[in-house]
């Protein structure tokens, strides 16, 4: 597990001396791990790097919460972008992240630090912050706690954090992001409740500054978001 955690969403190749460097493995032990991870699919080897097995994204779809939330979610995110022609993301929580399962680029790419199976902060990026305030208290403090890291001028950190995002988004059921994550990106997002109202994952939409209006997107980002939420209560 130590070894498949090492890798990230914008891995193409790591090298096994890498992959000691994360791990803080020694080099014998993780040489037998990694070829048993190669034997049964788990990992994949070319040359001298290794990177994550088909049989990981097998069992990647196989995750009953994702796979049916991303059923319910597609049409409706496909129709966002279609009417927005900018970036669509859907989101789930994981800890003190968001782990992004879906990202559906506009006709007009727009460069954002966001990655199918990747993940960024909950305090940084539109649909971290809907996610975040319908999160446990012990959440955001969890977040304080870690010291946010300030990815650009404009990223709130620690002691800011927890009040204002939560306060705005119950009470608007969107969030905003403005050039938190990275400059130039502006998003606006909402979150996703299932039967019981537990938000469990969020949508959201991002596009360049120049040309991408949050505020003016809300409302259609809110109404997405809440046909997600009825599908999957009817489900």
């Amino acid at each position: 597990m130590l070894v498949l955690r090492a890798f990230t969403a914008d891995d193409r190749g790591v090298t096994l001396a890498e992959l000691g460097r994360r791990t803080g493995s020694a080099k014998g032990t993780l040489h037998r791990v990694c070829g048993d991870l190669v034997a049964a699919g788990l990992l994949d080897r070319r040359d001298d790097l290794y990177r994550l097995g088909r049989l990981m994204f097998e069992l990647g779809m196989r995750a009953s919460v994702e796979r049916d939330l991303l059923e319910v979610a597609t049409p409706f995110l496909e129709e966002l972008r279609a009417e927005i022609n900018e970036t669509v993301h859907l989101g789930v929580r994981d800890g003190t992240d968001v782990v992004y399962i879906a990202k559906l680029g506009g006709r007009r790419r727009v460069t954002a630090p966001s990655r199918t199976g990747g993940r960024l902060g909950l305090y940084c990026t539109a649909v971290g912050k809907a996610l975040l305030a319908h999160a446990p208290r012990d959440v955001l403090e969890s977040v304080v706690a870690a010291g946010p890291e300030r990815h650009t001028a404009r990223t709130v950190t620690a002691p800011g954090i927890p009040g204002p995002p939560a306060g705005p988004v119950r009470t608007t059921g969107v969030s905003f992001e403005f050039e938190e994550s990275r400059l130039g990106l502006v998003c606006v997002g909402a979150p996703v409740f299932d039967l019981d109202g537990e938000a469990v994952a969020a949508v959201s939409v991002a596009g360049p500054v120049t040309r991408f209006n949050p505020q003016a997107n809300a409302d259609r980002v809110r109404a997405t978001a809440r046909g997600i939420s009825a599908t999957l209560a009817r489900r």
